[in-house]
């Protein structure tokens, strides 16, 4: 990969080569793809728009994100700025580079809403969107082109799949009894982490980064990926847990006035805060990926389960009367 890390060099020098006064622009539109905008729109999507859109669009975003952190785990690739000192690291990443997260995940987030629509121009501006963020990638010096193409790839094979295959998943999930739901919903968040950790265990064990890495390599990349991967294996354990209860305790509606879907997210996101701040204090710092795992299950299940049990109990929603996970909002 050498040969074909040196050529894209050269590409993404060429773009960065386009002019300092994109670089504001750029930031403004990466944002667009980061995992923190997504963390902030899937509770609003949830607790204050579409229950059932705000479930399923969680849940395809949480699983696209699993198979990516996995496949940086497992490929090790580096950064341009990582690979080539002479590239501007105009943003600065801890994870491996390919694929692009950002590429991945847009196309599952933006596509997925995208096609729940019927126009032509919302699919359009979608599509768009996208692209601009993928190359806002490049000219921040933090992914390879080749990254972007494996990134972009995997998230409309992952698209595809969800809106492909959603319905059928859901029936057949319902249909099943409570104790096989816990063990899948465990095991699809425990086998992740563990290929990753038995990869770097015996495939990668001792792994260092190569000398052909001449950039800014941050510290302990290796590590910060298997955490990754654990905080990702929770947030999906809690969140498949959280809806599978409540959607057997008659699910919530998002339905609402103004203020009562304001006043829904900002006692969300309180609840969200209060645990961030207690188990930070009592997990140490050298928890690693049990402590990032432990913690976003916590997040997740309060996410998906708790605030809207919440919000029932405090009359700032009700149960609906269709279809609990569907069109319902």
């Amino acid at each position: 990969m050498d040969v074909v890390w040196g050529a894209e060099s050269g590409a993404v020098r060429w773009v960065q080569g386009w002019g300092s006064w994109l670089e504001p622009l750029m930031q403004a539109v990466t944002a667009l793809g980061s995992k923190a905008l997504f963390v902030a729109l899937l509770p609003l999507i949830f607790w204050s728009v579409h229950a059932g859109l705000g479930a399923r669009l969680s849940l395809v975003l949480l699983g696209s994100a699993t198979v990516n952190s996995v496949a940086k785990a497992l490929l090790c690739a580096p950064r341009p700025y990582w690979y080539d000192p002479g590239i501007r690291p105009l943003s600065t990443e801890s994870t491996f580079g390919a694929p692009s997260g950002h590429a991945q995940l847009s196309v599952t987030f933006w596509g997925y809403l995208a096609a729940q629509s019927a126009r032509r121009a919302v699919r359009a501006g979608a599509a768009a969107l996208i692209a601009l963020v993928c190359l806002s990638r490049i000219y921040l010096g933090v992914h390879f082109f080749s990254d972007i193409a494996l990134g972009l790839a995997l998230g409309a094979l992952l698209l595809w799949a969800a809106l492909r295959y959603e319905e059928a998943l859901l029936r057949r999930w319902r249909a099943l009894s409570l104790p096989v739901q816990t063990a899948l919903a465990v095991a699809a968040s425990a086998v992740p982490v563990a290929l990753v950790a038995a990869y770097q265990a015996v495939l990668r064990a001792g792994w260092s980064v190569p000398e052909e890495w001449a950039g800014a390599v941050p510290p302990d990349v290796a590590g910060e990926a298997l955490a990754h991967t654990g905080a990702l294996g929770g947030a999906l354990l809690g969140a498949v847990a959280g809806f599978t209860v409540l959607d057997r305790r008659g699910w919530y509606s998002a339905s609402g006035s103004l203020i009562t879907r304001a006043a829904r997210y900002v006692t969300g996101i309180t609840g969200v805060l209060l645990i961030l701040a207690v188990a930070r204090l009592a997990l140490p710092d050298t928890a690693g990926a049990a402590g990032e795992y432990a913690l976003y299950l916590l997040i997740s299940l309060w996410a998906a389960l708790g605030a809207p049990e919440l919000f029932v109990r405090l009359r700032m929603a009700d149960r609906p009367d269709g279809d609990r996970a569907g069109a319902t909002p």
